[in-house]
């Protein structure tokens, strides 16, 4: 299948453009020969679009290039920015669901059973540790087996941050 968009230095020039057009304080791109994407920092928050040959499948599209869909999401951007200097709604309320989350952090165990939904300081951890020790200990009316569970897992935990540091 041949190429639908024209070179990729167009498009690179095009972002620039958009980004301009767009007000945003800072971004940036790249594109490989499946996939893309593009983010950009606008009024604080960074939001991010990603597309690929596979998604670009899945809705239907014949799409063999990476830098195809890298067109097509600057295009998309370039839509955007027209809209938006139309007056018809700010940008934000364009891309709200587009923001960047940060990308999820596998969690071992032993901070899940301290009850830590992200990684914490090993301070944090001895606090935590402490805290849920004065309703597991056994002389409080806890188990052994808990408060062996929760011994071993500040022992894990902080094991885990001082390898990482």
């Amino acid at each position: 299948m041949p190429k639908q968009y024209g070179d990729v230095s167009t498009y690179e020039g095009k972002l620039e453009n958009v980004m301009k057009r767009l007000g945003a304080e800072e971004y940036n791109f790249d594109w490989s020969r499946t996939a893309c994407w593009v983010e950009f920092r606008y009024k604080g928050q960074l939001y991010r679009f990603e597309h690929s040959v596979e998604n670009a499948k899945m809705h239907g599209q014949h799409i063999v290039y990476g830098s195809d869909v890298f067109a097509q999401v600057v295009l998309a951007l370039e839509d955007l920015a027209r809209m938006t200097e139309r007056g018809i709604y700010e940008l934000q309320t364009w891309i709200i669901g587009m923001k960047a989350l940060p990308r999820p952090v596998d969690l071992p165990m032993c901070f899940t059973i301290l009850q830590f939904d992200s990684l914490p300081t090993v301070e944090e951890v001895e606090a935590r540790y402490k805290q849920l020790c004065k309703a597991a200990h056994p002389d409080a009316g806890g188990s052994p087996d808990m408060f062996q569970r929760i011994t071993e897992a500040r022992d894990a935990a902080v094991q885990h941050l001082a390898a990482i540091e």
